[in-house]
Order: C-alpha cells, then structure tokens, then sequence
C-alpha cells in the first residue's frame, strides 16, 4: 500500500502555508508540544484519525508525529477535506488517504486503508473508524488500547453501541467536556455556520428569518449569532426544557410544521434523521436556503426533495437548487452536509486549539492507562489544564480560593 493517496502533491506548499499560519494561533496545542516534546510519550504508538483535513486538524497530526507516533489519516467527510492539506500532511510525513470531492465507496475505503495500519489509539470524529472495525475488522480489536470522539454525533453511535454491549474497547468523550461543548459546539459552530452560509450565498442576514432545527449547545450558537446579526430567529424542538430555555433566550417557538412556510433560511443541528422532509418542503416560500450543521448528511432528507423537484440548477458553487413543480425554488447548501466545513474553513483556529488539545491529551490518556471497555469522559484535571492554558496564553489571571475559603467550601457548619 502507498504511504498517502492525495489529489496533487503539487499542493504541499500551499496546504504548509495554511498550516503555519494556524499554528501562530493554537497556543494550547503548542503549549502540550513544549511540555511533551522531550519525552515522546508516543513512541512506539500508531495513531489512525478520521477528521476534518483542514489547517488546524494537520497541526494537530503533524504534533502527534512530532511526540513519537506512526499516525495515518483519513478525511471525515468529502467536502470538508482539502487536498492542499492532504498534500502538505504527506509531506510531513503523515500517511494520509484522502481527497475532496471523493464518493462514499471512496471514502470508506480510504477508512479501510488507514485502519490498516493496525493502530493502537484511534481518533475519531463520527465515530466511522470505531464502527468499521466493529463490523469488518474485529481481528484489530486486541491491538487497540483506546479511541477518543469528539462529535455529538459520534457519542450518540458510541453510546448506543456500549448500550447494546458491543463496544469492545474504551473511548474518551471529549464531545462532553466542557472545554469542549461550551466552546467548540456553541461558540465555533455559531461563528462558523454563518461563515459558510455568508461565503457561499453572498447574503445578508439582517431581517430574514431564520429557522434553527435543535436548540443544544450548537443550536444555541447558531441561534445567538443570527440575532446578533439582525436576523428574526424561530427555534423548533422536541424537548421541553430546551424549547423553554430558547423561549427564554429571546426566541419564538413552535413546530417545524408552522415555520416552515415563514422561514427564510432553515440550519439543522439535531443529529437525527428527516427533521426537514416532504411535509415541510411542500409548505415552504420560494428562495429558502437550507443547512445542515449536523456531522451527518441526513437531517435534511434529499430523496423528499429530489422527488418533489421538477429540475435542479447549479448557478454557484456549493449550492444545489431545487425547482419545484409549481415553480419555487429551494436551495440547499453543501448537498446537505457540514455547511461550515463543506462551505467555508471549520471552527475558528482559536476554538479548536482548545478541542485538539483535548484530543492529543485523550489519546495520550488511553495509550498509557489500561482502561476497560466502556465510555468515559475526559478527566476534569485534564479539562480544567487545556483551558488554564488557553487563558495564561492570553494573559489573563484569575482568583484561586485561599485556604480559608478552601476549608470552608468543605464544610456543613456555619
């Protein structure tokens, strides 16, 4: 097998430049390299990654190679690779199988070529790599020490299989730390998403409304972006609590059955399958726009609206519009999948300093703790060091307890 199938090697450069220029701006992960460099605690690891190939993701391969780690890569999703990363990745020396645009046969075997490898870690952002070697690899699952997930998507596959009793390794959670969630899920998605949307349509925001599918961590970002852009923002939910804190944040709810004939612009952030579907696209103006911000290409169901389509037209990159029957026209952004990644760059480079810091540091944890099968979360030691980090990098300081207030924090008794 080659150590890498890129698009172009021609790319490198140009991919080096992308990554240099995040670097400047990852101070966590550069902080991790520093402390960890002397002692290559990955030695003797083999490390396979399914991710986004883009600027930040290769700093954070590149790094694990430079602790001691054999690592090869693979892209998470088609259109969120880019081949100048993959390019340069190869030149640095990571096995990397991948290119932009690939099919889902492609994709899987690229899934297939990385595992491989025979890894001992695994990292993983929808948890494909830990499936495929569930379903079609078993022979690998004495070598592999661990894997960590950092997608909602991801968790909830992980979480079902360890409910069925099928997970046959551990895996680390970083999806549910809160120098996660808090951050990448609500503050990196709400910047990026809309990123995606302004590039590819070139239109504004302000005073169009805009339908919010799923009010967690990453529908609350979304959200509070669009209304600090002007926007009229509905959420639509399936939870009380969740609808109730959106009502509480400012926003109007109700069922996708009534929004959808208001909605100007629709974004999914649910992980679940058909939230927009034949009944909704049937009620919905002509000109909406359509994102999905879920790790899977499913939340928007494609067959109800190809079926309803009399023609689709292509007039901008990254932009499929369906024409109706009666004539309305429906677009739908980055054929349904990642609008932030399929249409602009991923999270902000400061927000995934802080999650690929969690990753290196997960993948350090199962590579040297013997863990039992199951799923855990990351090690608030852990959690709490990465944002520490992130803030003296910044140069903030902050209060710590005295020993009286210490003392006191432990105690029943006035």
């Amino acid at each position: 097998m080659a150590d890498y199938e890129v698009a172009d090697i021609e790319l490198a450069q140009r991919g080096q430049n992308k990554i240099d220029w995040a670097w400047q701006y990852m101070p966590s992960l550069q902080f991790l390299y520093n402390k960890y460099r002397n002692d290559q605690p990955f030695k003797g690891a083999v490390i396979a990654a399914c991710l986004h190939l883009e600027a930040k993701t290769a700093n954070l391969l590149i790094t694990l190679k430079k602790l001691g780690a054999r690592v090869a890569a693979c892209g998470s999703n088609p259109l969120s690779t880019q081949d100048d990363i993959c390019a340069a990745l190869a030149k640095n020396g990571v096995h990397v199988y991948s290119r932009r645009g690939m099919s889902t046969d492609e994709y899987f075997s690229n899934v297939r070529k990385v595992l491989n490898y025979k890894p001992n870690v695994i990292i993983d952002d929808g948890a494909d790599l830990v499936a495929t070697v569930h379903t079609e690899m078993q022979d690998l699952i004495p070598n592999i020490l661990g894997s960590s997930e950092e997608t909602t998507s991801g968790v909830k596959r992980l979480k079902a299989m360890a409910n069925q009793g099928v997970l046959k390794f551990p895996v680390i959670d970083v999806n549910d730390a809160l120098s996660k969630y808090l951050f990448d899920n609500r503050y990196g998605t709400g910047q990026s998403v809309w990123d995606g949307f302004i590039r590819t349509t070139n239109m504004i925001v302000a005073g169009k409304t805009v339908v919010v599918v799923g009010y967690g961590w990453c529908g609350r970002g979304v959200a509070m972006r669009a209304q600090g852009m002007g926007a009229h923002v509905i959420v639509t939910e399936i939870d009380p609590h969740k609808a109730c804190e959106a009502l509480m944040d400012g926003f109007r709810v109700m069922s996708m059955e009534k929004a959808a004939s208001l909605g100007d612009v629709f974004l999914t952030l649910t992980g679940n399958i058909r939230v927009i579907r034949r009944e909704h696209f049937e009620r919905m103006k002509n000109g909406a726009v359509l994102g999905n911000a879920g790790h899977f290409d499913v939340e928007i169901s494609k067959p109800d609206l190809q079926a309803l389509a009399d023609h689709v037209e292509h007039l901008r990159d990254n932009i499929d519009t369906y024409v109706m029957k009666d004539g309305r026209r429906i677009n739908l952004l980055g054929e349904g999948r990642l609008t932030n990644l399929a249409c602009a760059d991923g999270h902000p480079i400061e927000i995934m300093d802080l999650s690929f810091s969690l990753q290196l540091e997960s993948a350090l944890h199962v590579y040297t703790h013997k863990l039992e099968a199951g799923i855990y979360p990351v090690p608030y030691e852990t959690d709490r060091a990465v944002m520490e980090s992130k803030l003296a990098a910044l140069g903030i300081e902050i209060d710590t307890m005295t020993p009286e207030q210490t003392e006191y924090m432990k105690s029943w008794q006035e």
